[in-house]
């Protein structure tokens, strides 16, 4: 099977990730894609393959060159955003793309312009993949788990290719911020790890941002209409109040590079009680405190105003920005951009804009910066891969890993 083939498959089996759950993984329907997962790996010989109780996937493709060189694990995750559906997918395939307008659904009149998403200029003659524009597309991060299959492939199909240890694991919820909480760092025994989980494959990414999730209930008081004067109080309308309050250019549409954001997701509410749910996020940690103090403050003005406690919010840390760690370990980053420039890649280091389960498993004692898989505009019906650049990831995983051996 080669590498088109198995995106597809992966990307036929629908595995978006569910935040309210609270079963290990989030939706049993990512048990579908890791069983098929672990079928496959063992179909190509891969003997020491593991399904655990979570969900993850774990493998090993032992040494052939008696533990010469570091341990190197590759990691992807299975699940899907839930930020748009991930089922019954139906995907497009460009080959040779000229630049032009992608038509992605005439009925919606959705179109990948150039003007509108200029990376497309920079896969001019790319084979890319899109949706149908009524879906994502699962590139994120189905696309990793193909490059580190094909990767495996390879290896197994020639064995006069000479390697240490090579630790592969698949996750589940990663998309919901969970991918690592069962993860055992040391039954997977890498010295380090690389997620495939990025965009351009020239992008390297060893920093991301601090996350929080913050979530705000207003208590309001509802009174009959007919009756309501100097008496009602609509939780809705106090929602909106405590959220024009936070910096209105504090928001993802208002922000780049290493600007932080406070990002409404999801509000639900009545007269009565209004629930908002946010992801806080800053590269720096003290400026992310900062805006998570930011919300305190409001609650407690607006309980004055009010005079009850009106507002209730309860923030949680979700993951933490991984540099201060690998600036130890800065010499794997090295090691990547060598690969790349062996397979005619001019690398940059870029922040993540996010996170990945990397930045957990950093913390965990597992170095894990962050590699690109060709995929664009996740979590979303304009979401596309380049295929091109998945096919040119599996020769730098090659090339990195061999360079590795004679270190």
């Amino acid at each position: 099977m080669n590498i088109k083939e198995r995106f597809l498959k992966y990307v036929s089996i629908e595995t978006q990730s569910d935040p309210h759950s609270n079963t290990i993984p989030s939706s049993q329907n990512q048990l579908n894609l890791a069983k098929y997962l672990k079928e496959e790996l063992t179909s190509l010989g891969i003997k020491q393959v593991e399904l655990d109780e979570s969900g993850i996937v774990y493998a090993t493709i032992p040494s052939n060159n008696g533990n010469k060189g570091d341990v190197i694990g590759f990691i992807a995750h299975m699940d899907t955003s839930p930020d748009a559906s991930g089922k019954d997918i139906h995907t497009n395939i460009i080959e040779d793309y000229q630049g032009d307008c992608i038509l992605l659904n005439k009925e919606r009149q959705l179109m990948l312009d150039p003007q509108e998403f200029p990376s497309l200029l920079e896969l001019k003659h790319h084979t890319l993949i899109t949706t149908d524009g009524t879906t994502l597309l699962g590139a994120d991060d189905k696309a990793g788990i193909a490059i580190i299959v094909q990767l495996a492939q390879y290896i197994l199909e020639h064995p006069e290719f000479k390697h240490n240890d090579i630790k592969i694991a698949f996750t589940p919820d990663e998309e919901v911020g969970r991918g690592t909480d069962c993860f055992d760092v040391q039954k997977f025994n890498a010295d380090y790890a690389f997620t495939i989980d990025g965009g351009n494959i020239a992008e390297l990414e060893y920093e991301n941002f601090n996350a929080f999730s913050a979530i705000v209930y207003v208590h309001g008081r509802s009174i009959h209409p007919g009756n309501a004067k100097n008496k009602m109080i609509n939780s809705i309308r106090v929602a909106y109040e405590f959220d024009s309050l936070l910096p209105v250019h504090a928001r993802p549409e208002s922000t780049a590079d290493y600007e932080g954001f406070n990002h409404l997701h999801d509000l639900n509410g009545n007269c009565e009680e209004t629930t908002m749910e946010y992801i806080i996020r800053n590269h720096d940690l003290a400026l992310a405190k900062k805006q998570c103090q930011d919300f305190y403050d409001i609650a407690d003005f607006l309980n004055k105003k009010y005079g009850y406690t009106i507002v209730e919010v309860k923030i949680e840390e979700s993951y933490l920005n991984m540099k201060e760690h690998m600036l130890d370990h800065m010499y794997i980053i090295d090691y990547a951009k060598k690969a790349l420039s062996d397979c005619g890649i001019d690398a940059y280091t870029i922040p993540i804009r996010g996170g990945t389960d990397g930045a957990r498993l950093t913390y965990m004692g597992l170095p894990c910066p962050n590699l690109g898989t060709g995929g664009y505009n996740c979590h979303g019906p304009y979401e596309f891969v380049s295929l091109t650049m998945m096919e040119k990831q599996v020769e730098v995983l090659l090339k990195l890993i061999e360079r590795n051996e004679v270190i």
